[in-house]
């Protein structure tokens, strides 16, 4: 079996040389590497031209699914495997994806461990990512920073949309899921994502999710359950036993969370005690910008 690795790339220079540095210490060396660039300017096309054993596809404009959806039309090998050029793979990241193809997965599902470098990168990592023991092979959508599959199961699919900015992965998952393709998870085939580093970059990446849920059609009930818990909390706000009852419920909502972030931020009993008011906050601060960002992409599909 020989396989191809693509990613995609924009302005990802401080990170290039991590990322080529890992797919080199791959126990299973990938038979080819396509990187597509979507119009850097801080010196990663550079890098890449430098490199060696690397196919560069420059596509400046090329949002991140057009990105994804050239490279594999420029790969040569019909099992492929996915990830961001600004994540550093564990050393059996790909052997262990492999060996779900070979053992018969037509989507091999990897995860993900993120690099936490403050305070809080840990509470917004302790709020979107679960621990490995919480996964559920049966439900688990994975991300295009850590998968593999075959290249028939990518075409019955239809591919990654291109028309679709943000939120292609999981556009795809929901065509595998509904197809019935046989989708495996290996929890230890990780790769390193690098988290958004501050308010702002955090607030564009869940309010760019959330919009493209809209206009893709995804997770409709998910994003009504969360404007329902929002509305009925707002209005408990105005009764004693209502806000009793709201910081119940609060506190069971921000449990498992909290409870991640000390494992983010061992041996810091400070940041732990913090994390008790920073992953609450951070919670409510990405669920305004689901909503808002659901909001905006229905209002676009509706004038649309």
């Amino acid at each position: 079996m020989r396989i191809s690795l693509i990613a995609t790339v924009k302005d990802a220079g401080p990170f290039i040389g991590e990322f080529l540095a890992s797919v080199a210490a791959q126990t299973r060396q990938p038979d080819e590497l396509v990187i597509v660039d979507g119009g850097s300017t801080d010196g990663t096309v550079e890098a890449l031209r430098r490199a060696e054993d690397v196919t560069l596809i420059e596509e400046p404009g090329a949002n991140i699914s057009r990105g994804r959806a050239r490279a594999i039309a420029s790969a040569t090998f019909d099992v492929i495997a996915v990830s961001d050029a600004d994540c550093v793979l564990d050393p059996d990241w790909l052997e262990r994806l492999a060996k779900l193809i070979e053992d018969g997965a037509d989507v091999a599902m990897g995860f993900y461990r993120p690099i936490v470098e403050n305070f809080f990168q840990a509470c917004s990592a302790a709020v979107h990512l679960p621990d490995p023991d919480e996964l559920d092979e049966a439900k688990f959508m994975p991300s295009s920073r850590s998968v593999a599959f075959k290249r028939q199961a990518y075409e019955s699919a239809g591919g990654y949309p291109e028309w679709l900015a943000i939120g292609e992965d999981m556009y795809l998952n929901h065509r595998w899921r509904e197809t019935g393709m046989q989708m495996r998870l290996d929890p230890a085939a990780v790769a390193n994502w690098r988290v958004r580093p501050n308010v702002s970059s955090t607030w564009r990446q869940y309010f760019g999710y959330a919009r493209g849920d809209a206009i893709a059609g995804m997770w409709p009930k998910r994003h009504a359950v969360r404007f329902a818990t929002y509305g009925t909390a707002a209005v408990l706000c105005f009764f004693a036993p209502g806000r009793i009852l709201l910081a119940v419920g609060a506190v069971a909502y921000a449990f498992r969370p909290v409870r991640r972030s000390f494992g983010l931020l061992p041996g810091e009993p400070l940041k732990q005690v913090g994390a008790v008011v920073g992953v609450p906050s951070m919670m409510a601060f990405t669920d305004v910008a689901k909503m808002a960002g659901y909001i905006s992409g229905s209002l676009q599909t509706r004038c649309g």
